[in-house]
Parts: C-alpha cells; sequence; structure tokens
C-alpha cells in the first residue's frame, strides 16, 4: 500500500513539475540539470498510508507519526521559502524532544536521545546528494527495523514508500526528496531507534549500526569541517559519497555499493542481536575498522586527484 500510494502520488505530482520546488543545479551540486524536490511529498502520505491499511495506530505510532507530520508540513514551507536554520534546526529539536521526554520521562539520558534524534533529523537531508542514495539506503535501513522489531510495524510502511520512491529516484533521477522527504526519514530513523530501545527489542548500538553508512558519513565530514571553523550548516560538497562522484564514480555506481555496505551492516547488526557481548563488541571494532580503512582510503585517493587537479585536497 505504501510503495503504490507513493508511486501514484509522485506521478501525479510530476505532471505539474512546472509550478513545484525545483533544485537547480550550483556549484555544490552533482547534478547537471534542475529537478523537482518533491518526493517527500508522496513519500510521508504513503507511509502514512501503508501504517493506515495496517492498523498501526498504537500510542507510540501515533506520537511518532504525529511529530514526524508536524516536521513535514514545516519542510514544505522550507522546500517552497527556505525557511531560516535557526527555525528549522529549532522545530527538530523541539520534536526530538517531545519524543524523547514523552517515551522516556524527564532526565538526562532522555536529554541525550533527544539529541541524538535531532541528529538523524538531519543526516538524511545531508546525505540526499546523489541519485539513488538516501532512497535506496532508506529502504533497506528500515526494513532491517521491520525485521528486528518482529511484528507489523512502520518501518514496513516507510520500507515500501521509499522503494516507492526510488522509481523516480534511482539514476537518472526524476525528483528528488526534498526536505519534505529527508527530515521526516531522518526523525523515523532516529525515532524508532530509540523506540526499539525503549522497548528493549535491541540495544542502544543496534539503530546505530543499522544507519551507520549515514550516521559516520555525516558526522565525521561535519566535525571536520567543525574544526577548520568552517560553516557546518551550509552547503558544501565535502561527504565521502560526494568525494567518489567528484572523483569519476557514476551515481549509480555510487548507489549500488551505498546499498551492498548498508546491507552489510544491516545482516551485521541483525545477526549480533543474537550474539553473546563478546561477540557484538568483537563487531562493533570490526567495523569501526572497515570505516575508518574506507575513510583513509578515499581520503589518500582525493588527496592524489586534487593535487593532479592543482585544488586543494
Amino acid at each position: 500500500m505504501a510503495a503504490s500510494a507513493t508511486i501514484a502520488l509522485l506521478a501525479i505530482l510530476l505532471r505539474r513539475a512546472d509550478v513545484l520546488p525545483v533544485d537547480r543545479p550550483n556549484a555544490r551540486s552533482l547534478h547537471d540539470r534542475p529537478t523537482p524536490r518533491i518526493g517527500g511529498l508522496a513519500l510521508f502520505p504513503g507511509a502514512v498510508l501503508g501504517c493506515l491499511a495496517a492498523g498501526l495506530w498504537d500510542g507510540d505510532s501515533v506520537l511518532l507519526l504525529g511529530l514526524a507530520g508536524f516536521l513535514f508540513f514545516l519542510s514544505i514551507f522550507d522546500d517552497w521559502r527556505s525557511l531560516p536554520v535557526k527555525l528549522r534546526f529549532g522545530a527538530h529539536l523541539l520534536a526530538a524532544g517531545l519524543l524523547a521526554f514523552g517515551l522516556m520521562g524527564s532526565s538526562m539520558v532522555a536529554l541525550a536521545a533527544a539529541l541524538a534524534v535531532a541528529w538523524m533529523t538531519n543526516l538524511f537531508n545531508f546525505m540526499d546528494g546523489a541519485n539513488g542514495l538516501a532512497g535506496g539506503m532508506a529502504a533497506i535501513g528500515f526494513a532491517v527495523f521491520g525485521l528486528a522489531f518482529g511484528a507489523p510495524n512502520a518501518s514496513y510502511a516507510l520500507t515500501g514508500a521509499a522503494l516507492g520512491f526510488l522509481v523516480f529516484n534511482f539514476d537518472p533521477a526524476r525528483v528528488f526528496l526534498g526536505d519534505a522527504g529527508s527530515i521526516p526519514l531522518g526523525f523515523l530513523a532516529g525515532g524508532l531507534g530509540l523506540l526499539g530501545v525503549v522497548k528493549g527489542q535491541w540495544p542502544w548500538w543496534f539503530p546505530l549500526l543499522a544507519f551507520s553508512p549515514f550516521v559516520v558519513d555525516a558526522t565525521v565530514t561535519l566535525v571536520r569541517r567543525a574544526l577548520r571553523r568552517e560553516r557546518v550548516w551550509t552547503a558544501h560538497r565535502e561527504h565521502y559519497y560526494q568525494r567518489l562522484v567528484r572523483m569519476g564514480w557514476s551515481h549509480r555506481r555510487l548507489a549500488l555499493f551505498e546499498y551492498v555496505l548498508m546491507a552489510a551492516c544491516g545482516i551485521s547488526a541483525l545477526t549480533l542481536l543474537s550474539a553473546g557481548q563478546q561477540f557484538q563488541v568483537l563487531g562493533l571494532s570490526a567495523w569501526v575498522v572497515v570505516y575508518a580503512g574506507l575513510m583513509l582510503f578515499i581520503d589518500r585517493c582525493w588527496a592524489r586527484s586534487a593535487a593532479s587537479r592543482g585544488d586543494r585536497a
């Protein structure tokens, strides 16, 4: 239901692409033609319809989807009018705080959880810069959540909606997520991850590992920019996935590579859930080594590529 609704809504919206928000190429873009950024206008409603069809309207689901809906409507205005950064981030923190304190009560742990959910809310926006990337990785990540939850849950509706969006977003993309898609998706990834921890479905590391291709790339990149005293909230092309495209990878090759990485992280996370604590520590340590090796390799390739072009590495 979620996939079908998303596909149908996007097909209708694209008939009026001339009056919809458009992402126009600029110096920081990886695409070379104007593309409507209205994927969220179909993806989030499609996921909600999927939840309605499955009867997923318990108290926690209503809280989670209601707050995501608040961010969805705010982000629609942002796609049209580009809202101030302080207003956007303030809304993200408000929604994350209401969710965390609503699920966990008032505590320092809940405050830390709220900050983590707010951070995850923005990760999808940071990583939505290549054809097929965020949509495909979202489908995999939410499917992993669904399998870990076991019983029917909103994760499956989000997987279906993401797959429906991917029909139009895989290279060559006809539509992008826009903030109305990436912000609610990021919030729901963080929110469902927190919900699973609160309900005892998984430990805190599980959602981090399941979505680690998002978390690691965005976090490391923005920390490095902050250390260089650059404005981390402004658009740029320094994420590792962006560097791969700038060094010659096609959008399709990048997306398929990231899908494999995301699936490997998801399978590993599901496997480690039933393993002993020692194996969990070993598995997580192995992923730290893998990511460190991947980043170091890309950094070296980027430095050689920049030197050959005469650019600053």
